[in-house]
């Protein structure tokens, strides 16, 4: 409802905005931002310590990633390497380094949730104190219901010094609107 003042001034009350309004609005934000660099994450040295936790929580202690000794006798890399899996598992927490520096994301998420993964490979070992780095490329947007995106990236990880990188993923994201 209206309402005019005796100054002559109109009052138009805020009009709620729908979940549906926000995420509209946030998929024309996400769909301007479809084929671009989001972002490069910061360094991240992977170390024996990590290698070995890895190992521990996955029960993955094949040599080549817990045994130094026998990595540099047996394993064509002359050292220990970390787990595939361990440089994926990377993936939330060097993404979310890469896009710190990136424009936010739209008004109104109320909740980020990894969805998976459509595409993996490890293209090069990483090498037992290496440092790595994740490049995030906004590949697609869609919506999936009413308040929820999906957001497809492609995520690279780099190895410093190294001209393949460790892991190329294309990883799935829902964003939840409210």
């Amino acid at each position: 409802m209206v309402q005019v003042r005796q100054s002559g001034a109109v009052i138009c009350p805020a009009r709620e905005v729908t979940m549906t309004e926000r995420s509209e609005r946030a998929l024309e934000s996400w769909q301007q931002r479809v084929g671009t660099l989001e972002g490069v994450s910061e360094w991240h040295t992977i170390d024996q310590a990590q290698i070995n936790a890895f190992a521990e929580a996955t029960l993955d202690r094949q040599f080549i990633h817990v045994d130094p000794e026998r990595a540099a006798q047996r394993s064509p890399y002359k050292v220990p390497i970390a787990h595939g899996f361990l440089t994926l598992s990377l993936l939330p927490y060097l993404v979310a380094s890469a896009l710190e520096a990136s424009a936010p994301p739209p008004a109104g998420l109320i909740a980020g949730i990894n969805y998976g993964l459509d595409r993996v490979r490890f293209p090069a070992p990483v090498r037992v104190d290496s440092r790595v780095r994740a490049r995030s490329e906004l590949l697609t947007v869609e919506r999936v219901a009413g308040n929820t995106l999906q957001l497809k990236r492609k995520v690279t990880i780099e190895i410093e010094g190294e001209d393949k990188p460790g892991c190329v993923a294309e990883a799935l994201s829902r964003l939840v609107y409210g």
